[in-house]
């Protein structure tokens, strides 16, 4: 039975300490129960992300992830365990992100995300996460966030160190191409799997990004939007960077060239997707 405030009471010992936050409160509780994420990839960025946003109470949660878990992600993974080794991973992230709490819709996307189903898959979503370690999905993510109007919450990794921001270039923030207009050389920026990544380091950046969504959706605090916030794990540093928004950006620029998906593999000069490619950082 619900109380006057619209809450079970199940819910309201379950949201009690956001209760009485004055900047959340049952009014702000609502607001995240009636919101929803789409998150890329249930890997190391994805695993705190999606922890804390369905523990947050976030009414809708879409993980899209195309791998299968691996004994190596478990170093740092932490929605995955030993039992879930060969199943997919949008089947355990599920699973675990339920047993969170049980209130949270949990929709599993197994797809490679591409030009042709992007913008179908990220439609429903009030906002986009984006725990991906590849070029090609994160211009792939902006440019579909930004076609939408959508926010885009960007994380990355390498190695010992982070980055988090929030692309919003519909409503006037830069995008990930004003920060990054072409990408790297082939092979230039190795991925996880092939430079290594302390198994902490993720976890501190999820959390970001889970705190960054939050606060978008509350609509409380400073955004990060128009800032690349930098973490340096070996020096326990954050620095952080002022972006602008390039007037000359092909996507939100003055005069776009960029005006619908593109081939983000050709772009990026990698070859065409192998489903045993890692996906998620």
């Amino acid at each position: 039975m619900a109380s006057p405030n619209g809450f079970t009471p199940d819910q309201v010992a379950r949201y009690a300490r956001h209760l009485i936050l004055p900047e959340v409160g049952g009014k702000g509780q609502r607001k995240l129960m009636g919101t929803s994420v789409l998150l890329l990839g249930a890997g190391g960025l994805g695993s705190p992300a999606g922890l804390y946003l369905a523990a947050a109470g976030i009414g809708k949660i879409g993980v899209v992830d195309f791998d299968d878990v691996d004994a190596s992600n478990l170093q740092r993974q932490i929605l995955h365990g030993v039992e879930d080794i060969g199943r997919p991973k949008t089947e355990s992230a599920a699973d675990r992100l339920q047993s969170m709490n049980p209130d949270v819709e949990v929709v599993g996307i197994r797809e490679h995300l591409n030009s042709t189903n992007a913008l179908d898959v990220f439609k429903d979503y009030d906002i986009v996460v984006d725990g991906t370690d590849n070029f090609p999905t994160r211009y792939l993510a902006n440019d579909a966030a930004h076609f939408l109007g959508k926010p885009l919450v960007h994380g990355a990794i390498f190695r010992f160190e982070g980055q988090v921001s929030l692309f919003d270039s519909a409503h006037g923030t830069p995008c990930y191409r004003c920060l990054h207009p072409e990408p790297p050389p082939p092979g230039a920026s190795p991925s996880c799997a092939e430079a290594g990544v302390f198994g902490v380091l993720p976890g501190i950046v999820g959390s970001l990004m889970a705190f960054e969504t939050i606060k978008k959706i509350l609509g409380i605090g400073e955004s990060l939007g128009g800032r690349l916030l930098l973490f340096d794990g070996l020096d326990m540093q954050f620095r952080e960077l002022k972006l602008r928004k390039n007037p000359r950006c092909v996507l939100c620029g003055e005069n776009p060239t960029v005006t619908q998906l593109i081939d983000y593999e050709q772009f990026c000069g990698v070859p065409s997707y192998e489903p045993s490619e890692q996906a998620s950082a």
